[in-house]
């Protein structure tokens, strides 16, 4: 679903990203983790067309995002820390309009299904201006959510939201791979939350791979014969505990 291949992302002479290479197939949830720098947003942004790479290879679900950048953003939503909102349009309006811009028929009932699972229904004509951060994160993952993308990418998905959200925010991220069969790539600094729903981690450090596969595999690898090493000891060995 996910394919990147020889990917490099440079800012003149300085290298964001540098030769990388993976892949998130249907079902899996890769954890995108490393230091401040490490490349991670690059990555996101590159791969959903936001920024051109420099080299690479980079597909969504089969198809070239640089060949064919409209048919490939079809199919994947992209999450950012920062929810980003029409001022003017009410948290219905901000459906209706996600629905014409991917073309999604008949959406009332799957609109209406999202603003009851992000408890949003008695927000629905109130303006950005009138939701809290978290609320906003939510109307935000109801939109993206909308055309039912195949390949998902979350940026510190859980900022702003309260308990209540959080936890439902990792059981919607499992389902959505689980039975949905979605392609998830999640960046975080919160290691314990990836440790619960990823299935897959790539660790990253100065624009370059320094960990990659089955979250297990990766876990056994920097155990050191430790049992019981979680995922923050093993980003701290495999980083050397830096953020430089």
């Amino acid at each position: 679903m996910i394919a990147v291949d020889g990917f490099s992302k440079y800012y003149g002479n300085f290298a964001a990203v540098r030769e990388l290479d993976f892949r998130v197939k249907a079902g899996e949830v890769l954890g995108l983790v490393g230091p401040n720098g490490a490349g991670k947003t690059t990555t996101l942004r590159c791969i959903s067309g936001i920024i051109p790479a420099t080299a690479g290879n980079l597909q969504i679900a089969g198809i070239n995002i640089a060949d064919d950048p409209v048919a490939a953003k079809r199919q994947l939503a992209f999450f950012a820390d920062e929810p980003r909102l029409f001022d003017h349009l009410t948290v219905q309006q901000h459906l209706n309009f996600s629905a014409r811009i991917y073309q999604v028929e008949e959406y009332e009932e799957r609109a209406q299904q999202l603003l009851e699972q992000m408890e949003l229904v008695d927000k629905r004509d109130q303006l950005p201006a009138e939701l809290s951060r978290g609320m906003k994160q939510k109307l935000v993952i109801a939109c993206g959510l909308l055309h039912s993308p195949s390949v998902l990418f979350f940026d510190e998905p859980l900022t702003g939201l309260d308990p209540l959200g959080i936890r439902r925010m990792k059981q919607t991220i499992k389902r959505l791979a689980s039975e949905k069969g979605a392609a998830i790539i999640l960046s975080s600094h919160l290691l314990g939350l990836l440790e619960e729903v990823c299935t897959h981690v790539l660790i990253m450090k100065k624009g370059e791979k320094v960990a990659l596969g089955p979250l297990n595999e990766v876990v056994q690898q920097y155990s050191n014969g430790d049992s019981g090493v979680s995922l923050e000891e093993v980003f701290l060995r495999a980083t050397g505990g830096s953020e430089d």
